[in-house]
């Protein structure tokens, strides 16, 4: 029991840490905090839609779980919007690959380096996640039929795309 608390009031320290830094330097495009002052495991994040991309202008909401071991152990994070991407779950888990557990992994497709750290932070995580957006990973896809339509048919992807930005600003969708 005591290495536990002593684990979860590491990690504690660290997020408050990572949440000041974010507050001060902010990174462009995010905006990240705790949900309460009681709960800093569980964040709240707006993310911006990358600039010259079908995601462009949109602003998309997302939670941040992290475990309380962290930062040896990875934070989960999940989209709570529609978000048709090949790297997104339908339920909205992100899958990337610096949200994946330390060490190698099992199917051989990521190398060690890319995987969870602990030198990893919040920011790099969202940062990484906004990078997503603008490039999608379709060979080691989430929602295959995602990353088939981002492959073979661009123009309907994006057309897709620009709805659920419509969407997260409350525009009408297009019909075309």
């Amino acid at each position: 029991m005591e290495k536990h608390f002593s684990m979860a009031g590491y990690a504690l320290k660290r997020l408050m840490t990572e949440y000041k830094e974010l507050t001060l330097r902010p990174p462009e495009g995010v905006l990240a905090s705790p949900v309460d002052e009681d709960n800093f495991f569980e964040w709240e994040c707006l993310i911006t839609g990358p600039e010259e991309t079908c995601f462009a202008n949109g602003v998309f909401p997302a939670r941040i779980s992290f475990p309380q071991d962290y930062p040896l152990s990875p934070p989960k994070m999940r989209f709570t919007c529609d978000l048709f991407h090949p790297n997104i779950y339908a339920d909205g888990r992100v899958c990337i690959s610096i949200l994946h557990a330390p060490g190698d992994d099992p199917t051989g497709y990521e190398s060690s380096s890319e995987r969870w750290s602990p030198v990893q932070s919040v920011e790099k995580i969202l940062l990484s996640v906004v990078s997503m957006l603008a490039e999608p990973n379709d060979e080691s896809a989430a929602n295959v039929s995602a990353a088939k339509m981002w492959r073979e048919d661009r123009q309907q992807f994006e057309r897709i795309a620009d709805n659920l930005v419509r969407r997260t600003l409350c525009l009408p969708m297009r019909e075309d």
